[in-house]
């Protein structure tokens, strides 16, 4: 069912019509958008599967805020949504802990919490809301899982799960065993956030978090290639080791830190500066959303990486081209 095509709104209307959709009347927050005068845009869905509720959103930058006034005021049975990501780099804020998401993550709230939710530019999100009393599992240990859900052995079997409901909703909604798939995920969910809420006490999960750090490192330097304070040291927290460690296991693998993310991020700015999606923006931005703080930095870097300053590369017919050449 759509919900919202802010396109047939008038342009002074959409802010509350996107407000009004998204959070619905019964729950309060705070949404702030990107170009609240001219670019709000949004096309909402919602689908019901066997009581499980769908919510599918494309839309223009936002940011919606939920602090401890709104979730004191939440509806009678309140909900936990179970998103992916799948456009745009999400920013998510959880107990005081920043999150950066992107297609390959799950996204967990549950609505008797705080948290900051959002992202720039264009982005797309796909969410199921699962009744509190039906999923079963504490606040604290939903927030607890919502940090660390990589953490569980059952998060790509999860993940994969979720990817193939939403593959075709609408006909899902009228399938006989609707009910069935809804229990079904329930359970999937459940088990996802209580095997990440205890992840640290199980030896197996503790064995096999250790044999995949190197992968989980780069992977989580990669979701925040953005990030400016991207330092080794939070780096090591995040992953419960020390700054010590982190060193070692990197030249275990001949990789230097710095030089890696330079790379990568000269990398993700390239393949920006040749997508559409980032014309409006200035070689300045492009060179901000990728990690730098000064662009005449990041120009001599480019330079001395492909040979060309990135307006040049910008402009070359040839430059959307893998090998560049």
């Amino acid at each position: 069912m759509l919900l919202v095509d802010l396109s047939t709104v008038a342009p002074r209307e959409r802010a509350d019509a996107f407000h009004h959709a998204l959070t619905d009347s019964l729950v309060p927050n705070e949404v702030v958008h990107e170009e609240p005068e001219t670019g709000i845009h949004a096309r909402m869905e919602l689908w019901q599967v066997g009581g499980l509720g769908l919510f599918s959103t494309r839309n223009s930058g936002f940011e919606v805020r939920r602090n401890d006034r709104h979730v004191r005021h939440h509806r009678s049975r309140p909900v936990i949504s179970v998103s992916l990501q799948p456009e745009g780099v999400h920013r998510a804020e959880i107990a005081g802990r920043q999150q950066v998401l992107g297609p390959d993550d799950i996204c967990v709230f549950h609505e008797l919490s705080p948290r900051v939710y959002g992202w720039s530019g264009d982005g797309a999100s796909r969410a199921m809301m699962f009744d509190v009393d039906r999923l079963d599992v504490p606040v604290d240990a939903v927030v607890k899982a919502s940090l660390r859900l990589r953490a569980s052995p059952v998060h790509d079997l999860v993940l994969n799960h979720l990817r193939g409901v939403w593959r075709d909703p609408g006909r899902l909604e009228g399938d006989p065993g609707a009910g069935a798939l809804a229990a079904a995920t329930t359970e999937l969910v459940r088990a996802l956030l209580v095997s990440a809420a205890h992840a640290e006490e199980s030896p197996a999960v503790r064995s096999a978090m250790d044999e995949t750090l190197l992968t989980r490192v780069l992977a989580y330097a990669r979701r925040h290639l953005a990030d400016r304070d991207l330092t080794p040291e939070r780096i090591a927290r995040e992953h419960a080791v020390s700054v010590r460690k982190l060193y070692a296991l990197l030249n275990d693998a001949d990789i230097s830190l710095e030089q890696w993310l330079i790379t990568e991020r000269l990398a993700k700015a390239r393949e920006m500066l040749t997508a559409p999606r980032y014309d409006r923006l200035t070689v300045a931005a492009v060179a901000a959303r990728c990690g730098f703080t000064s662009p005449s930095h990041f120009s001599r870097r480019f330079q001395a990486a492909y040979g060309t300053s990135p307006s040049e590369w910008r402009r070359r017919p040839d430059a959307a081209r893998p090998d560049g050449g």
